[in-house]
């Protein structure tokens, strides 16, 4: 999302927010078994599929099979809490809900379904604070097992490593909003806590890359948010993207030659979507929505690309709604490379 410094996905930062439930629809341009009569377009051309389910649905990351997509379900709208995980079968549209306990479950688009494993990771609101927890792809509510467990801490935000055995997070001093380290732990629980990212930098996000060498993150300098990537030491940090406006939600290409991220760079007052080398240099804009685009996912095999997406700032009033921003819909767009 676009909007102030605060700009992470952590429900936690949003909580207050009272959103009216809005009708989620999914957008796709590419063919899928759907019934006609369900279908419109948006003006770029993306073909609408409605979804029904209350609330807001964001985060969109696929399996990696690329027919099925994990989904955050926050139930009285955008990042208004509790929130659910959710499968997604593109082909049969057939809706799975997986974590579902009264409280806040997000996961983090990009790689937050491995292929080895199989296991899917995201992060709670469960007491006593938020916490690390993973499920079986084919798991059900209860299911799921905690990784993390600090009293002075609190995680959001996880990723895979690929082979699966390692998890990066984002970590916050316990009832502090910002001051962000990017951390990495060992889902067997072998390992410490590695910080890889000092407080002081305010880093969020993280991914890591197809190769597991590079793992990318958002940092707030400069009034804005930019992408950079460094090593799983935490070494060799570079920054990406540059110009004015911010830029986040950042994942890997298949390839791990590209970035795609989130941002309302040149000037434009929403979000879109954007890819960028990983070596930086000139982006691209991927979508063309007069209104907010955020929070994409590359599909595994390069095709596409997901992301959640809404006719208003979500964040925002409407004239006609003063006090209840819209909640997000999810599109799907050809990968331009």
């Amino acid at each position: 999302m676009i909007a102030i410094k605060m700009i992470t996905k952590n429900h936690m930062l949003f909580s207050c927010r009272n959103i009216i439930a809005s009708i989620v629809t999914v957008m796709i341009i590419t063919p899928v078994s759907c019934k006609k009569d369900e279908n419109a377009k948006r003006s770029d051309g993306a073909i609408i599929i409605k979804v029904k389910r209350k609330g807001s649905i964001q985060n969109p990351a696929w399996s990696p099979d690329n027919n099925t997509i994990v989904l955050t379900n926050f139930l009285n709208g955008y990042n208004t809490d509790p929130a659910d995980i959710l499968l997604y079968d593109i082909e049969t549209g057939t809706i799975k809900r997986i974590i579902s306990n009264k409280t806040a479950n997000v996961n983090l688009p990009g790689s937050c379904w491995n292929a080895v494993t199989h296991k899917i990771v995201f992060s709670s609101s469960r007491e006593p604070h938020d916490e690390i927890y993973i499920i079986d792809e084919n798991g059900t509510p209860g299911t799921e097992k905690k990784i993390t467990e600090r009293t002075d801490k609190v995680a959001y935000e996880p990723s895979f490593s690929p082979n699966g055995q390692w998890i990066a997070f984002e970590s916050h001093k316990l009832d502090k909003e910002d001051e962000g380290v990017i951390t990495k732990y060992k889902v067997d629980g072998t390992s410490t806590y590695i910080e890889l990212t000092e407080a002081a930098d305010d880093c969020r996000q993280p991914n890591w890359s197809p190769a597991g060498n590079l793992i990318l993150y958002q940092k707030f300098t400069n009034n804005q948010w930019d992408i950079w990537v460094m090593d799983t030491l935490g070494n060799n940090k570079t920054k990406i993207t540059s110009g004015s406006g911010d830029k986040t939600d950042a994942s890997f290409s298949p390839d791990g030659q590209h970035i795609v991220y989130s941002s309302n760079e040149g000037g434009e007052k929403f979000a879109n979507i954007y890819i960028i080398p990983v070596s930086g240099g000139t982006s691209t804009r991927v979508t063309n929505n007069d209104s907010y685009d955020g929070a994409p996912s590359w599909s595994p095999d390069g095709k596409k690309i997901i992301f959640e997406t809404s006719g208003a700032d979500p964040e925002k009033p409407t004239l006609f709604s003063p006090a209840a921003p819209k909640g997000t819909e999810i599109g799907i767009i050809n990968s331009p490379i």
